[in-house]
């Protein structure tokens, strides 16, 4: 391992030799990253077997973190960073005439997810490693990201993401711990001498899981914890007579890529068994080490915890009863002991849609075993049930596991963990109150709050330094190890000096990120425009149609009033819409159709312009979150668990705009109504007027709404007036469900708003820096603090140097 700069560069000379066959001054540019990317992980794995060696001989007791997605984005920088050796790679590599920054862009962000989920995944592993906390990740090997987005003629077009396609630097292949995980077939039960009932899964269809391991390096520390994902191929172990060409084309379907489309029966049905795969292959191998370690499944329990990050690792607890009772000959109850105080459930929505329900026809064809297990589960609650309310005839229904065919994931994950979290206020508030209140009844000591968190090291400290540098001068630098830290900016937010400094800073980060649109885009921004920002998944909920609208507004009153102008604004949208959502999708068009129509009107040149950033990313985030001046978090209230997006914004000092839904209700608390811009109906006044709303109502009476509406049909943004009609049909026929035209004229209250108080540019730093200053309370590292002694019991393992 080098110790200094000559020794890397006389190490990396050498490597590139023995790799390649080639000196540097030919080798390509893929080789030098190639040779930069294993040196840095050999690097931290000595760190990794350290880390090893020491859970081991403390006996720690570890956290399993079971996600489909970890959006981990690019680890290069991060990893470099964590290390300590980000500067003496940087300047050795410049003195052998490569430059970092090239090498840094060959990488791609990780395909591991779609959204929020798997950046909170991430900002978890993130801040468990530099905690020292002995917590390890576990998900699937995706051959493919979701998809890279490309937008041609306005629409987006899917085509594949490949992000393995110069390989994965940080893995390492362990096919000594490959696994089996069994599909199809059938149960064949009998007695042995004891009368003990034996339950064998027959004529399985096998399928060979293997791992590659990902060391998760922590920040200044020793620490380095694991990401497994698990990879599928092939077994030897078929039944007699199966099509095998049709067997490598399902295998190889396993792991293809993050959500297949579940519009169709063959979509749902691999939804299910990527998830019972890669929750086997992980429970297999993590029972096989602790057998390892301790001889018994006694303690399982004592050593190890599970975190189910929402409902897709929800099978987890049939497996580990099967696992327990079959393979090990644990009784029903000794096992149903170890599963419920193993199994923690974290709650990511309330949405009927997303709660995850699988038709009991694909349980119990694909998972014949597992779903005998459910079935006693079910069984057997509904007794528990029946006999602690007997009075509440409907409660049985309410809160079953089975009910009409289908297998409720939601419920089997309430009944089946220790711990139940939400991950805002608001959000625990709504699923104590509604959606698990009669869980609550049951188990009022399951249910807690976990505010969701981000980690600062890549959110400020390696995306924005510039920020950090003005930071460090300002109030030091134990907010790189301590985030609560920030809250020392307090003391000097209303320094002139330090305003007009942060001023510049948020000027600099706003000229890169126009150098980001001009590339992605071709379009050229004002970067002393005010920059409103809008960056998450498109989903009808998350209302960047409401956005749209308001720009859509905005254009058609300044072409009627030529005296009504507006300081310049660059509405900045980034999102991908899921393949087979048709709304969504057709909002992207509407985005782009009217920022064509927007960005080439002369009149309105310099005063507004529409931007829609293609393939947004991890990556992509990193130079938009702290560029912005606004942060756009408009949901309807009550529909948005938490937001993480809204915690990067605010770390890099942008003033929320947004309703009180998810975490922004605890970010207004914590700033005050002064440094945000609050609109939009509550959660209570959602719920009093859904029964008599009327958008047809609200555009009748507005002839605002009327005169916006009405320009999705009249050929307005597209010489085709039925290219916006299911838009129109959402708002009009379908009853605006979410509040749209309801919270539009608050909306549009709120905007003027924004733009009032960025006039006074000294209030608007001020603003910014008390975000900046009370942003700590958001860190990942305090949520998962809080998980660690309120609900893992893990604590942190002091590995030695």
């Amino acid at each position: 391992m080098f110790s200094n700069k000559e020794e890397f560069k006389q190490q990396y000379a050498e490597r590139m030799i023995k790799m390649y066959g080639r000196s540097l001054e030919s080798a390509h540019i893929t080789e030098q990253y190639l040779v930069l990317g294993e040196m840095i992980r050999e690097y931290a794995s000595i760190h990794w077997k350290k880390t090893k060696d020491q859970v081991a001989q403390e006996s720690a007791k570890q956290l399993y973190y079971f996600s489909m997605e970890f959006l981990i984005g690019r680890l290069m920088t991060n990893n470099m960073m964590n290390l300590g050796i980000y500067e003496m790679v940087r300047d050795g590599l410049a003195e052998l005439n490569v430059d970092l920054n090239q090498l840094e862009d060959l990488e791609s962000d990780a395909g591991l997810g779609n959204g929020g989920l798997g950046r909170l995944a991430a900002c978890f592993l993130d801040s468990l490693a530099s905690l020292q906390l002995p917590g390890n990740g576990n998900c699937i090997r995706y051959q493919y990201g979701l998809f890279k987005q490309k937008i041609v003629n306005g629409y987006q077009v899917e085509v594949p993401d490949q992000w393995l396609k110069i390989g994965n630097i940080w893995e390492v292949r362990k096919p000594k711990h490959a696994v089996d995980v069994k599909f199809f077939g059938h149960v064949e039960v009998r007695q042995d001498a004891n009368g003990k009932l034996i339950f064998n899964h027959v004529d399985a269809e096998c399928v060979r899981a293997v791992p590659y391991d990902m060391p998760i390096v922590g920040h200044q520390t020793d620490e380095t914890n694991t990401l497994r994902l698990w990879d599928a191929e092939a077994s030897e172990n078929l039944p007699a007579g199966k099509d095998f060409i049709k067997y490598l084309q399902d295998v190889n379907a396993i792991t293809r890529n993050v959500y297949p489309d579940d519009s169709t029966e063959d979509g749902r049905l691999l939804r299910v068994k990527q998830e019972y795969f890669f929750v086997s292959a992980g429970l297999q191998a993590i029972v096989k080490q602790h057998m390892r370690t301790y001889g018994t499944m006694d303690n399982f329990h004592e050593k190890i915890v599970i975190q189910l990050n929402d409902t897709h690792p929800v099978l987890c607890i049939p497996e580990l009863m099967r696992i327990l009772m079959d393979e090990y000959g644990y009784d029903w109850d000794s096992a149903w002991h170890i599963v419920t105080h193993t199994m923690a459930y974290t709650n990511h929505t309330i949405m009927s849609e997303a709660l995850e329900k699988w038709p009991v026809r694909y349980i119990s064809r694909l998972l014949p075993r597992v779903w005998m297990i459910i079935q006693e589960i079910h069984r057997r609650f509904t007794l528990e049930v029946q006999h602690r309310f007997p009075s509440d005839k409907g409660m049985e229904n309410r809160v079953a596991i089975i009910k009409d065919d289908t297998v409720h994931m939601a419920n089997l994950a309430v009944v089946g963990s220790f711990s139940v979290n939400g991950v805002a206020a608001l959000h625990t508030d709504i699923i104590k109150r509604d959606l698990f209140g009669d869980f609550v009844r049951l188990w009022p000591d399951k249910f807690n709050n976990k505010t969701n968190g981000i980690t600062h090291r890549r959110w400020l400290l390696y995306s924005n330094p510039q920020l950090r540098e003005l930071l460090d001068e300002v109030i030091g630098t134990e907010y790189h190890r301590d985030p609560s830290q920030l809250e020392k900016l307090m003391a000097h937010v209303d320094n002139t000096e330090l305003q007009e400094r942060f001023m510049a800073v948020k000027k600099e980060r706003k000229a890169i990120l126009a150098d980001l649109i001009k590339k992605e885009t071709g379009i050229e921004i004002d970067s002393n425009s005010i920059i409103d920002v809008q960056a998450k998944r498109l989903h009808a909920y998350k209302r960047q149609l409401l956005n749209i609208l308001h720009v859509m507004y905005l254009y058609q009153r300044m072409k009627e009033d030529k005296s009504f102008r507006i300081t310049p604004h660059t509405f900045v949208f980034a999102a991908k819409a899921a393949p087979a959502y048709v709304f969504a999708k057709a909002v992207i068009k509407l985005i782009n159709s009217v920022a064509e129509v927007v960005n080439n009107d002369p009149e309105i040149d310099g005063m507004l312009k529409v931007v829609f950033i293609p393939n947004y990313s991890v990556s992509i985030a990193e130079k938009l979150m702290n560029a912005a001046d606004v942060s756009e978090q408009i949901s309807t209230a009550g529909k948005e668990a938490s937001g993480t997006g809204n915690m990067k914004f605010m770390m890099n000092g942008s003033v929320t705009l947004g309703t009180l839904d998810g975490a922004n209700v605890e970010i207004d608390a914590l700033v005050g109504r002064e440094n945000d811009v609050i609109f939009g109906c509550t959660v209570e006044e959602v719920a009093r007027l859904k029964p008599t709303y009327s958008s047809w109502t609200l555009y009748n009476s507005d002839h605002r709404i009327r005169k916006v509406v009405d320009s999705l049909n009249n050929g307005t943004w597209s010489k085709n007036s039925d290219e916006f009609k299911s838009i129109y049909a959402d708002l009009m026929y379908n009853n605006d469900e979410y509040f749209v035209l309801q919270d539009f004229d608050a909306y549009i209250k709120a905007q003027e708003e924004v733009e009032r108080r960025y006039q006074d540019r000294s209030a608007w730093a001020r603003m910014c820096l008390v975000n900046i200053a009370k942003s700590g309370f958001f860190s990942s590292d305090r949520t998962i603090n809080q998980y660690a002694e309120e609900v893992w019991n893990i604590k942190p393992v002091q590995v030695k140097g």
